[in-house]
């Protein structure tokens, strides 16, 4: 296969978007929320991973977490990865990573990215069906539960876990 044929090839290929997020909470396990201005409801902060650059998941929740809050923080580990079906949009492959809990001091530093952002709170664990979309919540429920468990990653679809 030449060098213009492999490049045919992997054109025609279907395309899958990544996005990355991180989860993270105070010390009363409230989970940090952010709310766009581009869409309805709330989210974390994260956002689609910049492959076109060679960015990995990590290093995008990293560098949306710095844009969006003004927390240059690493994340921890990998909690959750779902598998999203997209109907208006391609399939997403959605990151999770663990933020830690925030200290107050961090949470008063927190500065908004304005072009994107509204606002940002700290939402108890039983109120995030009141904030967070579908798959979301489901993920982010998934997350909270490995952080509380200490269980191993787990692998969603449409934010449920894959039983095999």
């Amino acid at each position: 296969m030449t060098t213009t044929d492999y490049a045919t090839y992997i054109a025609g290929l279907p395309r899958v978007l990544a996005a990355a997020a991180s989860l993270f909470r105070d010390d009363r396990g409230r989970v940090l929320l952010v709310e766009p201005n581009y869409r309805d409801g709330w989210a974390l902060p994260g956002g689609t991973v910049e492959s076109d650059t060679g960015e990995s998941p990590r290093q995008g929740a990293r560098r949306e977490t710095a844009e969006e809050i003004g927390l240059d923080l690493e994340p921890g580990r990998l909690l959750a990865v779902d598998w999203t079906r997209g109907t208006a949009r391609p399939p997403i492959a959605a990151y999770l990573y663990d933020g830690g809990v925030l200290t107050e001091e961090q949470l008063a530093a927190i500065r908004l990215q304005e072009e994107e952002l509204l606002s940002w709170k700290l939402v108890e664990p039983a109120e995030l069906d009141d904030h967070l979309p579908g798959t979301l919540r489901l993920r982010v429920r998934a997350g909270l539960e490995v952080v509380n468990s200490g269980a191993g990653t787990v692998e969603l679809e449409d934010g449920k876990p894959v039983t095999s």
